[in-house]
C-alpha cells in the first residue's frame, strides 16, 4: 500500500502508541506487607477487568465509579485496602520507542491521524501528558472494537471514506473492527507498518 492511496490513518492506543508503565515496584511501596509476585496477579486480574468494562468511563462521573470498581477488583484479589487515588496514580504510561518519529513521518504524508482506543474517557489526559496530542485531528475513546462503530465515528469527523483509511493496531479485535469498517489494516509495531508506505 501507498500512502497516495491514503487520506488518513486511525491508530489504537494502547500497545500501538503507549505502554503501561510497570507499575508493581510503586504499589509494592504502597503495599509492603504484601509479595509482589501477589501484586502483579492482583494487577492481572485487574486489567482483565478493566478491559472488559472500558467503555463505561465515558465521563467524570462514570469513569470515578469504572476506577472504584476496579480499585475493589485489586483489593479483593490481593486482601488489601488500597484507596483509589493511590492505585490509579501508580499507574503511569509511556510513548512506545520510535512512535513520535512514525507520527511525524505520517502527519509528513499529508495524511490524517486519530486514534481510536478501546479506553476509558481519561485517553485524552493520557495523549496530552505523554506529549502526543497534538498529532491528532480527532480522538475517540470506549471504541468497543471489534465493533466498527468506533472507527467509522473517527472517520466521519475526518471527511474520509473508509477505503482511504489505514487502521494500525496491535490485536485482533482492531483487525477485525477495521475489516468490518472497509478499512486497510496493519499491525504494529506501528514503526513497521510506517515503513510499507511508500
Amino acid at each position: 500500500m501507498r500512502a497516495a492511496d491514503l487520506d488518513a490513518v486511525t491508530l489504537d492506543a494502547h500497545g500501538t502508541i503507549l505502554r503501561v508503565v510497570d507499575p508493581v515496584p510503586r504499589l509494592q511501596e504502597l503495599l509492603p506487607g504484601h509479595q509482589r509476585t501477589a501484586i502483579a496477579d492482583a494487577f492481572a486480574v485487574e486489567g482483565r477487568f478493566y478491559r472488559e468494562h472500558a467503555g463505561r468511563g465515558l465521563d467524570a462521573p462514570s469513569l470515578h465509579r469504572l476506577r472504584e470498581e476496579c480499585v475493589d477488583v485489586f483489593n479483593r484479589e490481593l486482601g488489601s485496602s488500597l484507596g483509589v487515588d493511590q492505585y490509579i496514580e501508580a499507574i503511569r504510561f509511556d510513548v512506545l520507542p520510535g512512535a513520535v518519529e512514525a507520527l511525524t513521518r505520517l502527519r509528513r504524508l499529508g495524511l490524517a491521524l486519530a486514534v481510536v482506543g478501546n479506553w476509558d474517557v481519561s485517553l485524552h489526559e493520557r495523549l496530552q501528558e505523554a506529549g502526543l496530542a497534538g498529532f491528532f485531528a480527532t480522538v475517540v475513546h470506549a471504541a468497543r472494537k471489534p465493533d466498527p462503530a468506533g472507527l467509522l465515528l473517527a472517520l466521519d469527523r475526518l471527511a474520509v471514506r473508509p477505503g482511504r483509511a489505514l487502521h494500525v493496531g496491535d490485536e485482533d479485535a482492531d483487525e477485525q473492527a477495521a475489516r468490518a469498517a472497509g478499512m486497510h489494516f496493519a499491525r504494529t509495531p506501528l514503526t513497521s507498518a510506517v515503513d510499507t508506505l511508500a
